[in-house]
């Protein structure tokens, strides 16, 4: 079973959708680069999907009791019960498994923490702030009682109404408000961060690199030249089209360089041969959002440890490209997918696969670790230790899989959660 877009199509409910055409207020007159059009379209303060909807990402009214449930049947009954009654696109992992999948996450922080200094976790995306307090709760019952007096918990929160959403959930139970508080901002402005600070410190994201804009890449064939996509109004005004400019932008630039720095002159050679035999166009997704928002990180915290989790794959995507996205509504109270990103008015979710391995490549070049291409300059160690696991084997190793457990063994979280992974990120001690 795949994750969140099966699961949308197959669970139908009631849903009351506010009709928007905010594609003509996205692209004005002058054409805007694919990234630029995809945040407008998410976190536009009026018109963005997340903006729009603060029951974007729901919240369970109580945890599910997964050792009552028979087994699968009887758990995807009681999900279909669970979508019916609400308002909500979908669920978060964090959210279907709480507490258990929080608990996880800081166990694995727990584990892995310098204990000797003030513990510091930031959270970028928190959603609903189930992941906040989870992990709060956890640290309560299970640290010493220092560890958690002293450590503090920042949520970077760029909606405003999950952000109030997030302080009514941590703040249900009361120890915990002087140690969390939430930044209503854009965790990749570097300017929200103030100075670089250099105490360790964790930073989580979870379901967040999925919704980051991306950019998108086109040539005409397998050999030629990458050329940048933008998107301009067509002079109907109604309806928006693509344009193919040089690359030049600095960001798609760099984010295409570290794609191709494992590739050698081979491949670029039967690649050459075979244009010739079959050639055709490729679309390429760049996530250029995510490695601005790398960039921003290890400045702003050269010390941070990083535990992100997302979707590595999703399933009966029909936009073409690779690393393509999956645009999705909800008309009459069902799932709606569209054939093209540039359907999305701001009532449509727009999420991506998560590519794991350009994922760490990004990480080591915003280190400073991976060097681009004709830089000769000595390469130091790595300054990053990296891992990558499935979401079955992180919470195998930190979780408690007992607990999600239905009475003939069926697990919804090792089971069903085979397209996610988390990706573990610490510094080593070549940084400076």
């Amino acid at each position: 079973m795949f994750t969140r877009s099966q699961t949308s199509k197959k669970l139908c409910f009631s849903f009351h959708r506010h009709k928007s055409h905010f594609s003509t207020y996205i692209v004005g007159e002058k054409p805007v680069l694919v990234r630029d059009f995809i945040h407008s379209a998410l976190y536009d303060p009026k018109h963005g999907y997340f903006s729009q909807r603060s029951r974007s990402v729901g919240v369970l009214e109580r945890s599910i009791k997964f050792n009552q449930l028979e087994g699968r049947k009887a758990y995807m009954k009681h999900l279909d019960e669970i979508y019916k009654r609400s308002d909500t696109s979908w669920f978060t992992p964090v959210e279907l498994f709480k507490p258990w999948y929080a608990h996880g996450i800081a166990e694995a922080i727990m584990r892995t923490a310098n204990l000797s200094v003030p513990l510091q976790i930031y959270e970028i995306g928190g959603g609903s702030g189930t992941c906040a307090k989870g992990i709060l709760d956890y640290i309560m019952l299970n640290a010493p009682a220092r560890i958690y007096n002293a450590m503090t918990y920042t949520s970077v929160e760029i909606s405003p109404s999950l952000a109030e959403m997030q302080k009514e959930t941590v703040g249900g139970v009361h120890s915990h408000l002087s140690k969390f508080r939430v930044e209503c901002r854009d965790a990749a402005d570097r300017s929200g961060w103030g100075d670089a600070k250099q105490q360790p410190c964790w930073v989580i994201m979870l379901e967040v690199l999925d919704n980051l804009p991306h950019d998108l890449v086109y040539s005409e064939n397998q050999v030629f030249p990458w050329k940048e996509v933008w998107v301009e109004k067509q002079p109907d005004k109604e309806s928006l089209s693509e344009l193919y400019m040089p690359l030049e932008d600095p960001l798609i630039k760099c984010c295409n360089e570290i794609v191709e720095l494992d590739k050698n002159q081979s491949v670029s050679i039967a690649r050459s041969i075979w244009s010739k035999v079959f050639p055709k166009p490729r679309r390429c997704w760049l996530p250029t959002g995510c490695l601005k928002l790398l960039e921003v990180l290890h400045e702003a915290l050269p010390r941070m440890s990083l535990i992100a989790s997302d979707f590595s794959y999703l399933p009966d995507v029909s936009i073409p490209g690779e690393r393509a996205p999956l645009v999705s509504t909800k008309k009459d109270g069902c799932s709606l997918d569209y054939n093209s990103y540039l359907d999305a008015k701001g009532d449509a979710d727009i999420f991506f696969p998560t590519d794991f391995w350009l994922l760490e490549r990004m990480d080591h070049y915003c280190s400073g670790w991976m060097k681009p291409h004709g830089d000769n300059s000595t390469k130091q160690g790595k300054k990053r230790r990296t891992l990558v696991l499935d979401t079955s084997a992180f919470m195998e190793e930190f979780g408690l899989p007992t607990k999600t457990r239905t009475k003939d063994g069926y697990n919804p979280l090792l089971d069903d959660f085979k397209n996610t992974k988390f990706y573990l990120s610490v510094p080593t001690h070549n940084i400076k």
